[in-house]
Order: structure tokens, then sequence, then C-alpha cells
């Protein structure tokens, strides 16, 4: 059967590859480089422009089951995450630019894949359909989609951090180093006293910031800008990205009062990010407070942080747990537009579509992922959540149905390790039930 997806970021190219493996003729409508957003820089599919990372490699943390139920579906941007990662800690981090070349190729050279460069604006509907434009639609498809839904479209505000040249960094003050020595030292660590922390909070505080048009749209509020950070309280960056514990500095032997965290941003190692840095500081502004960063008063910014309005739309209202359209016939949505948030919830949501796509070709019923899966619960909470609190949401073990009682010996487990352990078991209980409700659901 003939599909059309539209957009090549991470879901649509996950999507593409799915349904091409499957044996359909995909035309994968991107419209990069001729028309580029506020945030893409290249015409390249599954280009990532917040960050670099895929998050937690833990095994037991909500990422770490999504990941594994990935793995078990073949994704196509997992395994290319893979091939390209760069070190990261105990995380999964890439080359942005290797990455997205290898997603790009892997596509571009499929013989079920045609790659179609061009705006989209009214899509026909004449083959099943799967909208994947990302936050950053086009405003002539974001009109459409409104108009066919029949409802306003919803936004919240995004940002993106800055990268910086890692010979500009001083390794005199920055160390190597991972919290607690979990993992590989991947990330740089630029220490801070309580007075360099104090001043620093000051100057972010008073600088100049761009300006945000739409006052009622929020902030996301698992990716907030830096500044929106500090104005919540002088302690509020210290229990955040610049938490300090668990990163002996080796000059002093002892945890600094703060810290700021780089993390690899290419294969080379060339290029570093700020970890948890996104903002919205005007850039002469960017250059001059994170300079004031002990080991990046010489920093050369590779690129400067930046801010914009993403669209989703009112997912519980509109979709249902297979990401299918309810009202309108033929009509998936999938990635960052239906109310996911995060490059490997945006990957996964483009597989689940894809699966649903394939099964209503074949005429079969819709069946949506088990509940008891990390997917499923992600598209259950899409389907199901109250507007009324509506917003974008991330892999969370917070999702998952209960464990039955009599799972874990919740006494004897915090005794062995306390909280964290109590956490963990849980963790894998939940992977452990996860993988084997997908088992039961592919077969």
């Amino acid at each position: 059967m003939d599909i059309l997806i539209v957009g090549a970021g991470l879901a649509g190219s996950e999507a593409a590859w799915q349904l091409a493996q499957r044996g359909h003729q995909v035309h994968l409508h991107e419209m990069r480089p001729g028309h580029l957003t506020p945030a893409h820089q290249t015409g390249y599919a599954a280009e990532m422009v917040c960050s670099n990372s895929f998050k937690s490699d833990d095994p037991n943390s909500a990422t770490g089951i999504l990941k594994a139920e990935l793995r078990r579906m073949d994704s196509l941007v997992l395994a290319c995450a893979e091939r390209t990662r760069v070190p990261a800690g105990n995380s999964l981090a890439v080359d942005r630019e290797a990455f997205s070349r290898l997603v790009t190729e892997t596509l571009r050279s499929h013989p079920r894949i045609q790659w179609v460069e061009g705006l989209v604006e009214t899509p026909s509907l004449s083959m099943p359909t799967i909208l994947a434009t990302g936050p950053l639609t086009a405003e002539p498809l974001a009109e459409w989609l409104a108009q066919r839904l029949g409802q306003p479209r919803l936004f919240f505000y995004d940002a993106i951090a800055p990268i910086v040249e890692r010979d500009s960094i001083n390794m005199d003050i920055a160390f190597r180093a991972t919290r607690y020595d979990k993992g590989e030292p991947d990330f740089l660590n630029c220490p801070m006293d309580q007075e360099t922390y104090e001043r620093f909070h000051r100057a972010l505080m008073a600088a100049p910031k761009a300006d945000l048009h739409d006052f009622d749209t929020p902030f996301f509020e698992a990716c907030l800008p830096i500044e929106v950070m500090a104005e919540r309280g002088l302690e509020t960056l210290r229990h955040g990205p610049m938490k300090p514990v668990g990163l002996t500095d080796p000059r002093t032997g002892r945890w600094p009062y703060a810290a700021v965290q780089l993390r690899q941003d290419s294969l080379a190692g060339d290029h570093y990010n700020l970890v948890g840095f996104q903002t919205r500081l005007k850039w002469s502004a960017q250059q001059e407070v994170f300079r004031m960063i002990p080991g990046l008063e010489e920093a050369v910014f590779a690129r400067l942080g930046s801010i914009h309005r993403n669209t989703y739309v009112a997912a519980p209202e509109v979709l249902d747990a297979t990401l299918a359209v309810r009202n309108v016939p033929g009509l998936w949505i999938a990635g960052q537009l239906s109310g996911i948030e995060g490059y490997l919830e945006s990957t996964a949501s483009g597989l689940a579509a894809a699966f649903s796509v394939n099964r209503a070709a074949a005429a079969l019923a819709p069946a949506p992922f088990p509940r008891e899966t990390m997917l499923g619960s992600l598209l259950h909470h899409l389907a199901h959540a109250s507007m009324k609190h509506f917003s974008p949401v991330n892999a969370m073990l917070g999702l998952f149905p209960e464990l039955p009682d009599g799972t874990l010996d919740h006494r004897a487990l915090k005794r062995a390790g306390g909280a964290r352990g109590l956490k963990q078991a849980k963790g894998a209980a939940y992977r452990l039930r996860a993988l084997e409700a997908l088992d039961r659901y592919l077969s």
C-alpha cells in the first residue's frame, strides 16, 4: 500500500523505516532544507536540535525500559544512535551530524522509500497519512490541521542550550567525572564556590532576555530555560542542572558548591554542550554571563542558545491510543506534534504509528500496545489524560499501572537498600513485566 508520511524527524524517520520494512511504498515528504524552522540547520532526517541525548541507559529507568522495547522492534533510530554514540556516562548521546547523516542515508537508499523535498500544506488523505511534522510544523499545515480537528492548537515554549568548542575550555579548572562515578568519567565539570555561584546567579537574573510574543504560552516544565529556573529561588539551580553531589573536584578532594556539566556533542570530541543550560538570554548576554563560569572564561561558542514556540494537539480530545485521529479516518499523528516530548519518546511514537497503519492496511482491528509496556503507557496517557492539566509528556515510571500486590516486599527492600534500592527493584519489576507483555503482543 502507498503511505504518506509528512516530516522526516525522529518520528517520521522511524515510521517510514518500519512501514517500508513491512513491504509498503512510503512517500516521505520533508520541507527542509528549502523551508528551515527557527531551530533546524540542515535538511537531514532526524536532526536533533535541543540536545544530543537519548537519556539514561539505566535498564530499570523509564527510558531504559523504552529503549529495550524499541530494540525488540528493530528501531532504526536507536540502531543509528548506537552506531554514532559519544561518551556520556550512563546515557546514550550521539554525534548529531553523524547520526542524522546515517539515518538519512539509510532512508534514502531504501528501495521502498521515496524521499520528496517540499512543503505539504493540505494533505489529500487519499492514502493513509502520518503527520510527524514536529513541534515546529509549518503554518499552512498547522492551520489545515486545526481546521480538520475543529479546535485551536496548543503551544509551549522550548529552549536550546549553547555549545562550546572543546579547545576553548580551561582544563586546569574543569575536570572529568560523572556523579558518584557512575559509568565512565565522560562529563566535563566546571566547579563553583558559593561566592562565584551567587555572583553568577545575580548576573543570570539581570541579563536581557529575548522577547516572547505569546504571554499566555507556558514553558515546558521538563526543559525550562536556565534563567526561569533561577527565578524560582537562589538554590533551585544547585538542586537542578548545577547539582554538585557526587562530583569530587581533584584539586580539592571535595564536592564543589555548584557545578556546570558539559557533555560531548561530536564524535571528534571538539564540541561540548552545556547540560541543562537551555536559555532565552539574548546572544550577547549569553557570551557575557556564561563566560563567568570557571573554566569557560575564554569559551568559543559553536552555537548559542535560543528559544522557539512549539505546537502540539489536544491529544486526549483528538487521538486514540494508537495515535489515529478519532474523527479523521486515514490520519495518524506522531512525534512531538502528538503531545509526546523527548527524542526517544518521539521515536517510539513513530514506531507505534507505523504499527497502527500497518494493521489498518491489512484491514485488522486497532490494537494499542499493552498498558504494561512503557510505549503503551505513554500512548494511553495521551489518549486518556485530563485536558484540564494536559501538557507534553515524557516517559516516566509513574505512567505504568501499579504492580500487583505482593510483587515486591517493600519493607525488606527498604532495609536492604533504602529508597534507592526500592526504586531499582520496582523499575526491574516494571521492566520484566513490560518485556513479557511486549513479547505476547508481538506474537
